[in-house]
């Protein structure tokens, strides 16, 4: 992940096939790599915006205490998902992912105003 960008911008993958990405931020913003419709793509950036109002995204780096915040519900601001990741520069984790079947499925960076900006990119399917 760079400043509001992939590399590589696209992956062809077959149904049925698990892959392992290794993400590493190499901008200089906190970044996400999320692995969903563009549909859900949306729903999640309105978390995201919560996070930044909450002081959780600072720019550059994580408030990691306010991720651990009680946002009621039981819910929280942790960003532990499965299919996602949320870094701060310089940080690297994996994803293992199963693409189970076809579909309108992208990589998306939902910082407020990233995938705005074309920080995502398509899933395709051989």
């Amino acid at each position: 992940m760079y400043d509001n960008y992939y590399e590589p911008e696209s992956i062809t993958v077959s149904p049925g096939e698990t892959v392992r990405f290794m993400v590493e931020n190499k901008g200089n913003l906190v970044h996400e790599f999320n692995i969903g419709t563009p549909e859900m793509h949306e729903g999640h950036q309105e978390e995201m915006m919560m996070m930044v109002e909450h002081g959780v995204i600072q720019g550059g780096k994580l408030n990691h205490d306010m991720m651990n915040m009680d946002m009621g519900n039981g819910h929280s601001m942790k960003h532990d998902d499965p299919n996602s990741v949320l870094l701060e520069p310089g940080q690297s984790k994996e994803v293992v992912w199963k693409f189970s079947d076809k579909g309108n499925i992208e990589f998306a960076c939902n910082v407020p105003g990233h995938y705005q900006a074309g920080m995502y990119g398509k899933v395709n399917f051989e």
